[in-house]
């Protein structure tokens, strides 16, 4: 055998033994020390978090969904969750969608860099935390981040309607719009409603303290329209 072949025999057994033994680690085979997280979270928070997230951008919650994807080199989700599983509980979260779920501890398993944090950030944030993690493994990694399902914000309806329960804030809706989601009034419903947001709406001038009362016969009537606000995550809305 010349020279030549025998070079490029074992230039091709390096290159499948690397390819192949690269895709073989575990999720958590490139070591993050906590200094580079430390580093990579001061980065994007700075030294506090003063002036944090506006109002109208995503903050990641417990239980969301998240696609984490790295140019060039695909998915970075450690376990996906099963698309096909169902429901078996009320309270259960959705299912449908795959990706890397927030776990009650807050992070998300994630491929060659293990489990990281993720509640508490915005999308870009995250995005930008990811960049920092992952330059551990890539080379100046384009990292994007999708909300795949919202899991975290959900508001209550308790009381006189026809279906109370539990329900996903998956996009803007104010109070006449969660008693015709939840159903309608009942046939016995004073169609008067409480609304109780945690902690003091300092700045608006509608609540008393963290309540809101709302009278829907008032609202038919042209009055006090203002008071249809919009619901916020964990709002809590009570109706006699």
């Amino acid at each position: 055998m010349s020279n030549y072949r025998i070079f490029l025999l074992s230039a091709l057994i390096v290159l499948s033994t690397g390819r192949w033994g690269w895709s073989a680690q575990s999720s958590a085979d490139v070591p993050v020390t906590e200094k580079t997280i430390a580093e990579a979270r001061a980065s994007v928070f700075g030294d506090s978090r003063e002036g944090g997230p506006k109002e109208s951008e995503y903050v990641v919650g417990h239980g969301d969904v998240l696609s984490v994807q790295v140019y060039g080199e695909g998915d970075m989700s450690a376990a996906n969750i099963d698309a096909d599983r169902s429901e078996k509980k009320e309270d259960s979260l959705r299912s449908g969608s795959s990706g890397a779920q927030v776990r009650i501890d807050g992070r998300i398993s994630l491929k060659h860099v293990g489990d990281i944090d993720a509640v508490g950030f915005t999308l870009t944030q995250l995005a930008d935390y990811l960049k920092k993690i992952y330059s551990s493994v890539y080379d100046d990694p384009i990292v994007t981040v999708v909300l795949v399902q919202g899991n975290s914000q959900r508001y209550t309806v308790m009381g006189k309607v026809v279906k109370p329960g539990v329900f996903y804030l998956d996009y803007p809706i104010n109070l006449v719009q969660v008693v015709a989601r939840s159903g309608g009034f009942t046939e016995w419903a004073k169609s008067q409603i409480k609304l109780v947001r945690k902690g003091p709406e300092k700045s608006n001038e509608l609540f008393n303290g963290n309540t809101l009362s709302f009278d829907y016969g008032d609202f038919l009537d042209g009055k006090e329209l203002e008071k249809n606000v919009l619901i916020k995550p964990g709002d809590i809305i009570i109706v006699n």
